[in-house]
């Protein structure tokens, strides 16, 4: 059998982004609808790359891997809106997150920072799923202060040696590439010494050590460079470039962070959890109950107006700071509900039947605990937002 991934990609039948949004919006749920398979919705954990391949396969042939990527350059050309719109119906569906880092940060980056000969040999390839990226930021003593990383990138003829290690480093088992930052220069502010590189993950020198997490799963990893190459071409901009190009998405990040779709679908299942227990009947629970759904409300509100500056191609502000944080602890007091309204079986892992309908009391409490951490710590997200949008002193 042919490698799917060989053939013709791409739907050619519509301008995608010329489509008013909601008749965008019924395209991309029915076509969901009709083709997401069941194996890859509302997943316990993050997916690993063999759970997901056929499935990334169907959206590439399809055209509609990366959303975001100019159609000259193998994407659907969507404008900012329309890339919401995007994800708010693949979370819809429960469409599981696939191995993406590739698509959603590194293709973007090299579009815009990149070299013709980077774009030319890399881009194709990340569309295709023959390049699989992981993301190489934080260190052990280097996590959310990011800028005092330690790996360090040091010139040997045509290329760069890499020493250090990274952590938290999202399913580099899987990975095939990895973007990370890496100190080149020692002298001046630590931020300006920081640059960008590109490391094939099968290069001499590197060990992937997995991270079994609290859940049982080991999506995350460490990993150790020693004495690691990678040629001078895998330099993305400038020497020192690398924090200023790292920066550069984090905003829309946050917005995807913030959206209240999954605290949304939690609450669903939340609400057909506690109706086949009978919980309507308890003034506690309602109260709890009714409280998260205003927190829902008013979350789904402020995520519009931020979603309205998007559409009117407005840079978002450190103001969307607030999103991540009321999205990720909305969604934790979420799954601490869901476990109390699951009583005995919020302490059992794998599905139970609801009324027909299968569903892990256990699993959104644990993949909700590293919201809080991840995108920036909400500690960090409170600093921004009293310094650059309430002008406190520091």
């Amino acid at each position: 059998m042919n490698d799917p991934r060989n053939d013709t990609a791409g739907d050619t039948r519509l301008d995608w982004d010329a489509l008013a949004d909601e008749v965008f919006r019924t395209e991309v749920r029915a076509w969901l609808q009709a083709n997401c398979p069941e194996r890859v919705r509302f997943p316990a954990g993050r997916m690993h790359w063999h759970e997901c391949r056929d499935w990334w396969d169907m959206l590439y042939r399809k055209g509609w891997i990366a959303p975001a990527w100019p159609t000259a350059l193998g994407g659907m050309g969507l404008s900012p809106f329309k890339q919401i719109i995007m994800v708010e119906e693949l979370e819809r569906h429960g469409c599981g997150r696939m191995p993406d880092q590739g698509i959603t940060q590194v293709g973007p980056i090299l579009i815009r920072y990149g070299t013709p000969a980077q774009k030319a040999w890399f881009l194709p390839r990340t569309l295709s799923g023959e390049a699989i990226w992981c993301q190489g930021y934080s260190e052990p003593n280097a996590g959310s202060d990011l800028a005092s990383l330690q790996t360090t990138a040091v010139e040997d003829g045509d290329d760069y040696v890499i020493d250090g290690s990274k952590i938290w480093t999202t399913l580099a088992m899987d990975a095939t590439h990895m973007y990370l930052l890496a100190r080149t220069d020692r002298g001046g502010r630590k931020q300006e010494g920081i640059s960008f590189l590109l490391l094939d993950m099968r290069a001499p020198g590197i060990t992937v050590r997995p991270i079994r997490n609290i859940a049982g799963d080991d999506e995350f990893c460490q990993v150790f460079f020693d004495g690691v190459r990678t040629p001078k071409d895998n330099l993305v901009g400038v020497p020192g470039q690398g924090w200023t190009i790292a920066k550069s998405l984090l905003g829309f990040e946050r917005l995807g962070i913030g959206s209240p779709r999954r605290p949304q679908l939690a609450f669903a299942r939340l609400e057909k959890l506690a109706r086949a227990r009978g919980l309507f009947a308890d003034p506690v629970f309602m109260e709890r109950f009714t409280a998260l759904r205003l927190d829902i409300v008013d979350l789904s509100a402020a995520y519009e107006v931020f979603v309205e500056q998007v559409r009117r191609s407005e840079p978002l502000g450190p103001d969307v700071s607030l999103l991540k944080i009321w999205a990720t602890e909305t969604m934790q007091r979420c799954s601490e509900l869901m476990l109390d309204a699951g009583d005995e079986y919020g302490a059992l892992g794998g599905d139970i039947d609801v009324d027909g309908t299968p569903m892990n009391v256990l699993a959104p409490f644990y993949s909700s605990r590293p919201g809080t951490i991840y995108g920036g710590s909400n500690e960090i997200q409170r600093n921004i937002l009293a310094k650059a949008v309430l002008g406190l002193p520091q």
